[in-house]
């Protein structure tokens, strides 16, 4: 992969001009993840589910949650992630249409 130079990225927060330095971010697939909650925090665990390669022939496959990321919120910044996806989603299906929803995909099966 070809080494690219690094990028000074800024954007509108209000009326406060912010900075975004990208030169030591690493990059992580993720099609899975687990939410935990203290009365603080709220903490994201990112990973990719596999099929579990120690899983005995049965019934139900089982699958391994491979974690490989935390991120550590406080409530108000999850809340913010939470709008801020919310608009994403909604954004991206005026465009491209309706996605299905995680219940209606499993009905389907």
């Amino acid at each position: 992969m070809a080494e690219e130079a690094p990028m000074d990225t800024t954007a509108a927060a209000g009326s406060m001009q912010v900075m975004v330095d990208e030169r030591d971010m690493k990059m992580h697939y993720a099609n899975a993840y687990r939410i935990h909650a203290t009365a603080d925090e709220v903490v994201i665990d990112l990973g990719f589910n596999m099929p579990d390669p120690g899983t005995r022939p049965g019934p139900q496959p089982a699958l391994l949650l491979k974690v490989t990321d935390r991120v550590v919120f406080n409530y108000t910044n999850t809340k913010r992630l939470a709008m801020s996806l919310t608009q994403l989603i909604k954004r991206y299906e005026q465009q491209f249409g309706e996605l299905p929803s995680p219940q209606s995909r499993q009905l389907a099966k």
